[in-house]
């Protein structure tokens, strides 16, 4: 019997990724990694227009250029006839949505208005549109919008009607033009399929819409502007449909320039994150899945509907259909690492990695594990690109307490990971205050996979065990189970993801767990960042607000 396959293409912040997995066991066969040519733009556009603080914009043809190199790279290296292809599905960061013209192309590739950056796609990290988001914040709390409980009680910058409010306050004649503002997941699916379809993931956690409900009334989006009262019926529109339906079928067009067979099914288009939960077997509640890499999502199935402080939302169905899908989030989590190792290690460090044939990362790794929890004397707050839970608030930033003149680069290094792991614990905490317990903790993502020192003290902290992906790339997988179940049984996929996921999904047989006399250490100094967490988190001192605000001014 001839082998199926489903690709997953997964849509990262600097780069996308195609995998080709077999479908009966969810081997994967081969992957392929596109760079974004234009990669992340937040200091200026193509054309030289600068960009101001908080900006993270894209190029939506880079998206293109992922299918067209690696779908056929993939295909080619395996060696695999297309027509064993059942169907092809897409992850994405979220949200990143971009204004659309009334053909459906992105007015930043239209000459006339390439020169506006609010004609571009707007990242998930673009938080230029904070203040749009405190306005609407204010504006459904005094009126008890009931929506925003479904949110922690704020809704982030990060999220689609902020973004699309800062369009009409800073280029009204963009938001006037635009025809269509959508997610760049759906978009990429419409591309494909020539079909306009949303959606339920991106629509539920990052649009406010409601499986119920639908969208927040006419009478709120007035109340914000009277221009945005028919934003849902207008430049929202479009059928959502459920994650592991099918969009569409592979146009031919697109057919071509992908190497596969017109005809196919296109799953709906997923956030990158919630695609790797079932890929990673959990289709049950009280598992709790960190995916991480550039920053954290956390998910979480339940069988109940609560509101949990500073979540990005719970939408029913919006993981796993038959659940409430919780999600909540760290705004940067590896890209503080990043930061660190690209702006602020000294030139001998760099050295002694080359000297020792290794990467700098892995040196500062391998220096730190060498130190006892507590014997570097130092304490972070991981907000370096804002808090998005428990605070929302991405106006807040980074600290860093202790140092003296002998604090070294790898004493830096290991307090930046243990800030990043109470910030997970203070995510945890607000579930279990809420009811919804968190029993078991699963990784996936390019961190799990390399920092061995991070996942351990990550266990010591949240004092659970951790157990991690077996694959390398969980979204991408996710994805290409999706497209198993959304081509259907009868092309030889499977009838539900909890199907998909049983045959699918693996887990590395080694996992973390807690080291009691390091967990004991940890709950000292776990105490003292809820101490500066509050302090400049709930008001106690503003400092991080002012310095913001007067750096935008200036």
């Amino acid at each position: 019997m001839c082998a199926k396959y489903a690709i997953g293409v997964d849509y990262g912040t600097e780069s996308g990724r195609a995998l080709l997995v077999d479908i009966a066991n969810g081997a994967e066969i081969a992957t392929h990694v596109t760079p974004y040519p234009h990669g992340v733009m937040d200091e200026k556009l193509p054309d030289g227009t600068t960009l101001g603080p908080d900006w993270a914009l894209q190029h939506p043809d880079d998206y293109m250029e992922v299918l067209r190199r690696s779908v056929p790279a993939v295909l080619h290296g395996a060696g695999v006839n297309p027509a064993d292809v059942i169907g092809i599905g897409i992850d994405f960061t979220a949200c990143t949505m971009m204004p659309l013209d009334e053909h459906g192309l992105p007015i930043c590739l239209k000459p006339e208005w390439s020169g506006n950056p609010h004609s571009w796609v707007k990242l998930w990290k673009h938080h230029a549109a904070q203040e749009e988001a405190n306005r609407l914040n204010a504006i459904a709390e005094e009126r008890g919008e009931t929506f925003l409980a479904r949110y922690g009680g704020k809704l982030s910058s990060e999220w689609m009607i902020a973004k699309v409010w800062q369009i009409l306050d800073e280029a009204p004649d963009i938001y006037s033009r635009t025809d269509l503002f959508m997610e760049a997941a759906d978009w990429v699916v419409m591309q494909m399929t020539g079909s306009l379809v949303r959606n339920s993931c991106t629509a539920g956690y990052k649009a406010v819409w409601h499986k119920e409900k639908g969208y927040p009334s006419n009478e709120f989006f007035a109340a914000l502007d009277p221009r945005l009262e028919p934003l849902t019926a207008t430049k929202l529109r479009g059928n959502v449909a459920a994650l592991g339906s099918k969009a569409g079928e592979l146009n031919a067009a697109m057919a071509e320039a992908m190497g596969l067979r017109p005809g196919i099914a296109v799953a709906v288009g997923n956030v990158d994150a919630h695609a790797a939960v079932p890929a990673v077997g959990v289709v049950t509640q009280g598992k709790l899945v960190m995916a991480m890499g550039t920053s954290i999502c956390h998910l979480l199935l339940s069988d109940k509907e609560v509101n949990v402080e500073g979540m990005c939302g719970v939408v029913e169905d919006g993981i796993v259909a038959g659940y409430y899908g919780y999600e909540a989030g760290q705004s940067a989590v590896g890209d503080i690492f990043a930061w660190y190792v690209d702006e602020a290690v000294p030139a001998y460090v760099r050295q002694s990695a080359q000297e020792d044939g290794v990467g700098v990362h892995q040196w500062l790794e391998r220096k730190a594990a060498e130190y006892n929890p507590g014997e570097i004397g130092l304490l972070a707050l991981d907000w370096w690109n804002g808090n998005r839970s428990v605070l929302v608030d991405a106006d807040l930033s980074g600290l860093l307490v202790g140092l003296t003149l002998q604090t070294k680069p790898e004493e830096i290094y290991r307090a930046l990971l243990e800030s990043t792991a109470f910030g997970t614990r203070r995510i945890i905490e607000a579930f279990h205050r809420s009811g919804v317990d968190v029993n078991e903790l699963y990784a996936c993502g390019g961190l799990p996979q390399r920092n061995r020192l991070m996942m351990q003290i990550y266990a010591d902290v949240t004092g659970r065990e951790i157990k991690i992906a077996d694959s390398t790339q969980t979204a991408a997988l996710g994805a290409a189970m999706f497209a198993a179940v959304a081509a259907g049984a009868e092309a030889g996929g499977y009838a539900t993801i909890v199907e998909a996921a049983g045959k699918m999904a693996r887990v590395r047989e080694e996992t973390f767990k807690p080291i009691p006399e390091h967990a004991a250490v940890y709950e000292a100094l776990y105490q003292s960042y809820l101490g500066l967490h509050d302090y400049f988190g709930r008001g106690g001192n503003n400092v991080m607000k002012t310095l913001k605000a007067m750096k935008r001014s200036s």
